[in-house]
């Protein structure tokens, strides 16, 4: 309770917007670079030992405000799990429910969606059929992750052609209400297509989350905007076509979801491994919706 006291107060001087942790321009330092967290997962050693790790809510809100924030609020984006983790508590103390208890009412049973749900704390497992998670996104062991810089990040890093470590089995609760659901690619697609098309909220909350805000410098997706949770391309680079997602990664799982606001036209892309390049992503768009080639990634 100590830990949300001072979080509170720390967020209230402040004066973050709940539009602001939604997308990603709250200030919140990049929390995913935690070393509370980092330090439990950024070796094969490491997350090998802490890969069963159950995280509080209260432990996630001490680990959003473990770090002065990085820019004023409103004025740049970062992206944030912290921003999401806010979030989540703010749905719980308005609702009265839990974070899970919102997502089945107000997305999964609305949409029909039977394979859709945020993962509880203590899982570590998938219900059938699911692919093994296999990751090499590993820093060399004896590494200390507050060594790594800008300047020399690829050398801490472990030697390519190392074999893949298994990473299927393991709690992914840090994650929470940052993206800790499991689902199916034919749920997402539904997902996107409902977020993309304004099918799920009323008229004024859809054109809220598709206010957009440049990631430029952001160190995220390149040649997109960000909305509120969501993503879209830049026509630019799209031939003019108006693409619009969502997606995320963890370890040993890579997911994306790429849509036209009509919904005539979507496409859900998972892999077995975690986010490296954006390479993949839009060799896949350029075959599935004729775009150009995309520039730099």
């Amino acid at each position: 309770m100590a830990a949300r006291r001072a979080g509170r107060e720390r967020l209230r001087r402040q004066k973050i917007t709940i539009r602001q942790l939604l997308s990603n321009t709250s200030g919140l330092f990049i929390t995913g670079l935690a070393p509370e967290l980092s330090e439990r997962y950024a070796t094969r050693a490491t997350f090998a030992e802490h890969r069963f790790d159950s995280w509080t809510v209260d432990e996630l809100l001490a680990l959003t405000v473990s770090q002065p924030p990085i820019h004023e609020p409103g004025t740049a984006s970062a992206y944030s799990n912290g921003g999401f983790y806010l979030a989540g508590m703010i749905i719980e103390k308005v609702t009265g429910n839990t974070y899970a208890e919102e997502v089945a009412r107000t997305i999964a049973e609305p949409l029909g969606l039977t394979h859709t749900y945020v993962r509880p704390a203590d899982e570590t497992g998938y219900p059938e059929p699911y692919p093994r998670a296999y990751s090499s996104l590993f820093l060399k062991d004896g590494v200390n992750p507050a060594d790594v810089t800008a300047g020399n990040w690829e050398s801490m890093f472990e030697e390519p052609g190392l074999p893949l470590l298994d990473t299927t089995e393991y709690n992914s609760s840090w994650a929470w209400s940052a993206g800790n659901v499991i689902s199916t690619t034919s749920e997402m697609i539904k997902v996107c297509n409902a977020f993309v098309s304004g099918g799920l909220l009323p008229a004024a909350q859809h054109r809220a989350m598709w206010s957009l805000v440049s990631t430029e410098g952001a160190h995220w997706m390149p040649h997109a905007s960000y909305g509120l949770g969501v993503f879209a391309l830049d026509p630019a680079v799209t031939g003019g076509h108006t693409l619009r997602g969502l997606g995320g990664s963890m370890q040993g799982s890579h997911f994306a979801v790429v849509g036209t606001p009509d919904g005539e036209q979507t496409i859900a892309l998972h892999t077995n491994i975690e986010f490296k390049t954006w390479q993949v992503l839009f060799r896949t768009l350029e075959a599935q919706f004729g775009l150009p080639a995309v520039p730099g990634v």
